[in-house]
């Protein structure tokens, strides 16, 4: 069948090799990210004041 799905039965050792995946350190990151970055909508929202940088 061209252009269908190709469905291969692979070995125990084979899928051994198989890499792939995300990390947990990459994981944590980006929900540490979310939350930092919410938390500053939510700062600047509430608290709407100029900042005095200079």
């Amino acid at each position: 069948m061209e252009g269908g799905i190709n469905i291969k039965n692979i070995d125990d050792k084979t899928m051994e090799k198989i890499t792939g995946g995300a990390s947990a350190a990459g994981i944590a990151l980006i929900i540490t990210a979310v939350v930092v970055f919410i938390s500053g909508l939510i700062s600047g929202y509430t608290n709407p004041e100029r900042c005095d940088a200079k």
